[in-house]
């Protein structure tokens, strides 16, 4: 687990340089096997080490660490559960903000979109660290690595935490995408006809012959 800690660590503080989190929002986590690496309650992710992270069981006990988990922690074990990823990654980046606090959903206005699986849902408010937000967010996640939490922030699933935060990255460039273009006018939604291209092409790319 000594190695999952200090991916939170590095994670973090990337994180925080890339304005994904202020002060002490946010929080990560990773998972080996029955146990979870999660970051702590009340420390900034820029300045967390290792020994910082508690370890927890997906039963949510205590196993290791001196510091109390991250009051999202009940969020993170319940996504675990359902979807059997091996990182989280729960931000409270700016536009991802603005766009959970203002629409039910983020359509796909790019084909980006579907490396996340699509139209991005915003699950339903409930106050931080219940089990009530819990349950909203897996419901939000179903079919998705991404989802938005009304008036809260976003949150991404992936194998690693690499995966997760890099799932994280696209998630909010796909919601600045979205706020910029209102400025301009009303963005151009892609179908489920040109959708559903993008994912033949994914699957079909084109080869190109070898020059004798």
């Amino acid at each position: 687990m000594l190695e999952l800690r200090r991916e939170l660590c590095a994670y973090g503080r990337r994180a925080a340089e890339l304005g994904l989190v202020i002060g002490t929002s946010g929080n990560l986590s990773a998972r080996d096997g029955g146990l979870v690496a999660v970051t702590p309650s009340g420390v900034a992710l820029d300045v967390l080490e290792p020994a910082d992270c508690p370890i927890v069981s997906l039963d949510g006990h205590l196993v290791e660490g001196d510091r109390q988990p991250s009051s999202e922690t009940p969020m993170h074990l319940a996504v675990y559960a359902a979807t059997g990823a091996g990182a989280i990654v729960h931000t409270h980046s700016m536009f991802g903000t603005v766009v959970a606090s203002t629409m039910t959903e983020l359509p796909p206005i790019h084909y980006n979109a579907m490396l996340l699986g699509g139209t991005i849902r915003v699950a339903d408010y409930a106050t931080y660290g219940t089990p009530e937000l819990a349950a909203n967010v897996r419901i939000a996640l179903e079919g998705r690595t991404a989802a938005l939490m009304a008036n809260h922030g976003g949150v991404t699933v992936g194998a690693t935490l690499g995966d997760a935060f890099e799932a994280t990255r696209l998630l909010e460039w796909l919601c600045e995408l979205y706020v910029r273009s209102l400025t301009i006018g009303e963005p151009t939604i892609l179908t489920d006809a040109q959708l559903a291209d993008v994912v033949d092409r994914a699957l079909n790319p084109p080869t190109f012959p070898r020059k004798e």
